[in-house]
């Protein structure tokens, strides 16, 4: 009994498993980060599409609209590299001379010294800027229709009291929509919590990664076969990790609500 405790012990205590127990910050930096930018995209989207000016309000309906229709995976593959080579390729009109480029053998980037090497911060970074730009999409929607659930009577209210148009919009039409808006960018923030298991697919040894190597059947040459395959329990290990990021989040944002609910949703009902 003691050997298999001590067993256990040093074997989810060893150096690979603390860097998977390290890598879950990734995932949540990547969450928090994401959702932040979700919440900016979002509120510049719907400010587009409630503008008076046609070219803008077409600007804000075609970026939410191709964006939506645009798999996350593709997405989340395509901008990291485009944005890489594009800086690269910005450089290297700077840097690469005629015989760098003539000498350069790969076919990317042009020269040599235009090379931008990305470490796991970089690609974090990255990684985080194509969540927002997804499910920003997906929250322009949710705030626009939030924006047109306030009652007309309190802008023109506010407008009657002397207010301009920006003024209405941050002080009055931005605040009161909350309300409305945040059941739905709570459906919007579980989204973006789940699609940061794709984070391995920017070379980022995040939690599912590691789940994989960790579970995977392994050897040592001296001692033979250490383990089968247990990537299900690993699996399993996240699947409690998401379900409790999800319980921890409806309390959140049940919280959020109550709170900017006061004294609204009562005049709303009258």
């Amino acid at each position: 009994m003691t050997e298999d405790l001590a067993f256990w012990l040093g074997y989810i205590t060893n150096g690979k498993h603390l860097t998977w127990y390290a890598s879950f910050q990734f995932t949540i930096y990547a969450a928090l980060l994401g959702g932040a930018l979700a919440v900016v995209f979002g509120l510049t989207g719907a400010t587009l599409k409630n503008s008076r000016f046609f070219v803008l309000r077409l600007v804000g309906s075609t970026y939410s609209s191709i964006v939506r229709g645009v798999p996350d995976v593709l997405f989340f593959l395509f901008f990291p590299l485009a944005f890489e080579q594009g800086v690269e390729w910005l450089v290297s009109t700077q840097v690469c001379s005629p015989e760098a480029i003539a000498a350069q053998t790969a076919p990317w980037p042009p020269c040599r010294e235009a090379n931008w090497f990305l470490g796991t911060t970089e690609y974090l970074l990255l990684a985080s800027v194509s969540l927002g730009l997804v499910y920003g999409a997906f929250a322009t929607n949710v705030i626009h229709g939030a924006m047109r659930a306030v009652p007309a009577g309190q802008l023109e209210a506010a407008r009657a009291y002397g207010m301009s148009t920006t003024q209405v919009l941050w002080r009055v039409h931005i605040r009161q929509m909350w309300v409305y808006a945040l059941p739905g960018l709570s459906n919007v923030w579980m989204l973006i919590v789940k699609a940061t298991s794709l984070l391995s697919l920017l070379q980022i040894a995040d939690i599912v990664l590691w789940a994989d190597r960790l579970g995977a059947p392994n050897f040592l040459p001296t001692v033979g076969l250490v383990h089968d395959d247990w990537r299900w329990r690993y699996y399993l290990v996240l699947f409690v990790f998401y379900i409790l990021v999800t319980w921890l989040s409806e309390r959140a944002f049940e919280y959020l609500m109550r709170r900017t609910g006061r004294g609204i949703l009562s005049e709303v009902r009258a």
